[in-house]
């Protein structure tokens, strides 16, 4: 009696499914370590000219120097805004494909950055805020911004009366605060380049649990020997934790799309479509945090007058 074979699953996306990038240019901050390394080796072995924007180019540099591609390096300072502007201004009207805002920091310890803002907040948002719209005039393509599934702990809201959290300070409550505000702050942007009739798109993504060197700055001893652990026998590598990144950087997604991992609790797996949180999809926060932004870094939307109402 013949039997029916059952049709093979379709194989899970991964990085040797990558387009042809050969011509385009892409901007990864934070490209010496970790999923910013991984994804700006991906993209340099598909094609694309990676340019590694770092707060050590001499780091970056022996980063580079790895990878097979075309490369180059240049300084980047998220947590300084001379530095982010200098960036910007050293750009010289190149046209820019892909900016990637990989860079961040995780669970520190209770600090402020060089113009006095609450660190993890002024480097993951702020910094990369006013990157975004000082460059928005040369991308051609679309804004990768990577978030974190932590962004749902803390108190799940952006404290707008207290930014800097310098009432209850936590580093969980400070990093999740900077992750939420990534997924505002990309929701909003795509509402701007839509309003403003630009096709170039905004998106996030999210790595699951990677095991990166963010995980040993965390605040105390006993957070940094858990996630060591973690690390080690939970979390997926850095190439895996990139994939994501590499899915919203290159394939045809609406904008504003939130990418993640597919296995269980969204920690490890193949990239897929998720879901935000009603808090990191809430248009009138989103809107309320680009206005303060603009206030607090002093850069503002460059492509135009844009409306106050809803998405």
């Amino acid at each position: 009696m013949a039997t029916t074979r059952k049709p093979a699953r379709p194989a899970k996306w991964n990085a040797s499914r990558l387009p042809d990038l050969t011509g385009r240019t892409v901007v990864v901050t934070g490209a010496n370590s970790g999923i910013g390394l991984a994804a700006a080796d991906a993209l340099a072995r598909a094609g694309a000219h990676v340019v590694f924007a770092v707060r050590d180019p001499e780091r970056g540099r022996a980063a580079a120097a790895a990878v097979n591609g075309s490369t180059e390096v240049r300084r980047l300072d998220l947590a300084d805004l001379a530095s982010v502007r200098a960036f910007a201004e050293g750009w010289e009207a190149r046209p820019l494909d892909l900016l990637i805002n990989n860079a961040g920091v995780m669970m520190l310890p209770e600090q402020r950055t060089k113009d006095g803002f609450e660190m993890q907040f002024g480097t993951n948002h702020l910094g990369h805020f006013a990157l975004t719209n000082l460059l928005l005039p040369y991308v051609t393509d679309r804004v990768v911004t990577v978030s974190s599934g932590a962004y749902r702990f803390g108190d799940g809201v952006i404290r707008f009366d207290d930014l800097n959290l310098t009432s209850g300070y936590t580093p969980v409550r400070a990093y999740a605060q900077s992750k939420l505000a990534n997924l505002l702050f990309t929701l909003e942007l795509q509402r701007r380049l839509t309003e403003s009739g630009s096709p170039v798109r905004a998106l996030a993504a999210h790595p699951g649990y990677a095991a990166t060197n963010l995980q040993s700055h965390a605040a105390s001893r006993v957070s940094r020997v858990a996630m060591m652990l973690g690390n080690r026998f939970f979390a997926q590598d850095d190439r895996a934790g990139a994939l994501p990144t590499l899915y919203v950087a290159t394939q045809d997604l609406p904008g504003a799309s939130y990418v993640g991992p597919d296995g269980l609790g969204e920690m490890r797996g193949a990239p897929t479509l998720v879901s935000r949180s009603a808090a990191a999809s809430d248009p009138a926060a989103a809107r309320r945090l680009w206005t303060v932004s603009e206030e607090l870094t002093g850069v503002r939307f460059p492509l135009g007058a844009v409306s106050g109402g809803g998405y």
